[in-house]
């Protein structure tokens, strides 16, 4: 005997693919097993359950040759992100939970989209180097969107400085919580 779905409309979104709405016609045990809720997800986030910072825009500046390791140099963000940057001329990465930027990676636990949080939905989410080609003084002035994966939480982003010539400063302006 087969058995359907009436309805079934998965929506693929930049954290993953997200199953919005299942209406069975006659539900089978195998069905019900897999699809216990009405809404599932699988492999990320549905927006629906992410928090988007959209408060107040605060500005965060790392100075030239300023200590990474010193906690007035880092944005706190979340107790799992602080941003800071080297000063050996590098990009940014995450203090808490490395030691210096890595290319590929940093800084971990984000992904970033370049894009305002009104377009959140048509974004493709990547990690801060691929996202933006090779961070320098052309980041400058972009409207980035960074998600915070641990915390699930979507935030604006807009470098208004980067130092260039192994300096290690920078600042952006960023959204907050509401």
């Amino acid at each position: 005997m087969f058995y359907y779905c009436s309805r079934l409309l998965i929506k693929t979104y930049r954290t993953g693919v997200c199953l919005t709405y299942l209406h069975l016609n006659r539900p089978t045990l195998a069905l019900l097993l897999l699809f216990q809720n009405p809404t599932s997800q699988f492999g990320g986030t549905c927006p629906s359950e992410s928090t988007i910072w959209n408060g107040t825009t605060i500005t965060f500046t790392k100075a030239d040759g300023a200590n990474p390791e010193e906690e007035a140099n880092q944005d706190r963000i979340t107790d799992n992100i602080w941003i800071t940057r080297g000063n050996d001329g590098g990009q940014i990465f995450n203090i808490k939970t490395e030691t210096s930027y890595n290319k590929t990676d940093s800084p971990v636990g984000t992904k970033w989209a370049v894009g305002t949080l009104d377009e959140i939905e048509t974004l493709t989410f990547k990690k801060f180097r691929a996202a933006v080609e090779k961070p320098n003084s052309s980041l400058v002035g972009k409207n980035l969107v960074m998600y915070l994966e641990e915390d699930d939480i979507y935030l604006s982003v807009k470098f208004t400085s980067w130092s260039e010539q192994k300096n290690g400063g920078f600042a952006y302006e960023r959204s907050t919580k509401p």
